[in-house]
């Protein structure tokens, strides 16, 4: 399994280390529980800025000589797997992939969404890249509205187009998988998006 780097709050682990583990035992064991647990085998979930995988189990891993609970998360798009410490999944920005009932408002944000950009590179920078690193469905779609618009309009430079792809690539797997009609309409938009240039 492909290891994928992240930050500290989300540490990934080789597959190559999941040898048997006991569980944790005393009163620092987790109980399995939904309060203990909020997501569950099955679970679509995002795990920015990686894009959607799926929540196949609940295991307990040592690292850094500590035991701890994870949740073992797979991406259906490539052979990695990831570890997201159960304890603080939020500081990984995992969550719960968008649904059918969500798809109205995104595909309202990426037709209509409007975004203050700072005119300068760097503070532009900065605040996309938080967009992007954040993953939150309405704000990428949000950021794809003003981009698209600024491509339309006069181009991008290389950078914001690069932005502009990756928020891209984050919809289309956050839509993957749903089948109602607004999904299917983010997916048309997104497609043509991809051809666009300025007018």
């Amino acid at each position: 399994m492909t290891t994928i780097p992240v930050s500290e709050a989300a540490r990934f682990i080789s597959d190559s280390s999941a040898d048997s583990i006991p569980e944790p035992s005393g009163p620092a064991s987790l109980q399995q529980t939904p309060a203990a647990f909020p997501f569950r085998p099955g679970d679509r979930v995002m795990v920015p800025p990686y894009g959607i995988g799926v929540v196949c189990e609940t295991c307990s891993r040592q690292v850094a000589g500590r035991q701890a609970a994870y949740y073992a998360v797979e991406f259906p798009q490539s052979s990695s797997r990831a570890y997201v410490p159960v304890a603080a999944p939020r500081g990984a920005g995992m969550r719960l992939a968008l649904t059918s009932r969500e798809t109205p408002r995104l595909l309202c944000q990426l037709q209509h969404g409007r975004l203050s950009l700072p005119p300068q590179w760097s503070a532009r920078q900065r605040q996309v890249t938080e967009i992007l690193v954040s993953g939150d469905p309405f704000d990428l779609a949000t950021l794809t509205s003003e981009l698209r618009r600024w491509n339309n309009g006069r181009g991008l430079p290389d950078l914001d187009r690069q932005a502009f792809r990756q928020a891209i690539r984050l919809l289309e797997q956050e839509v993957s998988g749903l089948e109602d009609l607004e999904a299917r309409q983010v997916r048309e938009l997104l497609g043509s998006a991809w051809n666009e240039g300025p007018q």
